[in-house]
């Protein structure tokens, strides 16, 4: 547990970083070309940090990045990657390949135990074809993802995946460690459970979702932990807009209530000529608790998009009425 409230040495290049489980083929196809062109596009944007995880499409995107990461210099790009699952041939057993539109032929194995952990390094090594992860993730240990299953997970995620990763932190072999989930107070225990660098938490701070200010938060400014904001658009509604077909929440189809509440969004950021899209990114990073956003990318011409929405010129009067909108205070963010 951390000692006292001095903030991690993690330094993060550029506010902005790119989440790679698009190249991974979540929802559509990703040809290698295409992959490639989003990465050099994205680099050349000026994009520095580079998030990936063996999950997404089954290795795949881990390996795309690591075909990229090896034409420009190390030293200039933070990379980091998850661990909790490690993946192995699947034998003639059916896989379910879920989201993953055409993911590598392999079945991933949950397992955070302390030599799960290293076998699932291990193997994010030869796939990125890197050794010296900037940041490495513990990945998905949270009630969506496990269900009734999460109390054996968390409880094995703290004896043995974050001991082992302390201890290559310790090592100098990774520069931190950190989780990634979907909940915040999943985020708050591990945060007090163990002496972490950053939590990536996915959908509960944008416009639509504030609940880590209750809780993950104040635990995080308490004990110096850097917040990286993942799924800024609610996994669609705030990127496609209220009004789209293609619009979701979480993964799934928005409910009524979360559709109005977009369209109010809407409404206040056309009044002041701002995208709903500039808004969204821009919001996180208003706090200084978070350190970076994560935006996933697999289309070209959408990093340089993303860059100019996170550049545009918002008006102190929208961020004050979406404030009053959403029913946030001043203190909250300072």
């Amino acid at each position: 547990m951390p000692s006292d409230a001095q903030r991690s040495h993690l330094a993060f290049p550029t506010k902005l970083g790119f989440g790679a489980s698009g190249l991974g083929t979540l929802y559509r196809d990703v040809s290698e070309r295409e992959a490639a062109e989003v990465l050099a596009e994205a680099y050349a944007t000026g994009f520095r940090y580079f998030d990936t995880s063996p999950f997404y499409g089954h290795g795949l995107s881990e390996l795309r990045l690591g075909s990229f990461l090896r034409t420009v210099p190390r030293d200039s790009v933070m990379v980091s990657t998850k661990a909790g699952r490690y993946l192995v041939p699947p034998y003639g057993e059916k896989v379910d390949y879920g989201w993953w539109a055409a993911p590598l032929r392999l079945k991933p194995v949950f397992d955070y135990s302390y030599d799960g952990t290293m076998r699932s390094l291990e193997q994010s090594a030869s796939r990125v074809g890197i050794t010296d992860f900037d940041l490495v993730y513990m990945h998905d240990v949270d009630r969506f993802t496990h269900g009734a299953a999460f109390e054996r997970r968390f409880n094995e995620a703290v004896e043995g995946c974050y001991r082992a990763l302390d201890d290559l932190r310790k090592g100098g072999f990774i520069k931190a460690v950190g989780v990634g989930v979907n909940e915040s107070d999943v985020a708050t225990r591990f945060v007090k459970a163990c002496r972490l660098d950053a939590v990536m938490i996915a959908g509960r701070y944008t416009l639509l979702d504030q609940s880590a200010l209750v809780d993950l938060f104040p635990a995080a400014k308490a004990s110096g932990t850097h917040i990286v904001a993942a799924a800024v658009f609610n996994s669609g509604i705030l990127a496609a807009g209220p009004g789209s077909a293609k619009a979701t929440y979480d993964y799934g189809a928005p409910p009524a209530e979360i559709v109005d509440k977009a369209k109010r969004i809407q409404a206040l950021c056309a009044a002041q000529d701002a995208p709903l899209q500039a808004a969204a990114i821009q919001f996180p990073l208003r706090n200084p608790i978070v350190s970076a956003a994560v935006l996933g990318m697999s289309q070209r011409g959408r990093a340089e998009q993303n860059m100019k929405w996170s550049r545009w010129p918002i008006s102190d009067a929208l961020w004050s009425s979406l404030d009053e909108l959403l029913g946030i205070k001043q203190e909250q963010t300072a």
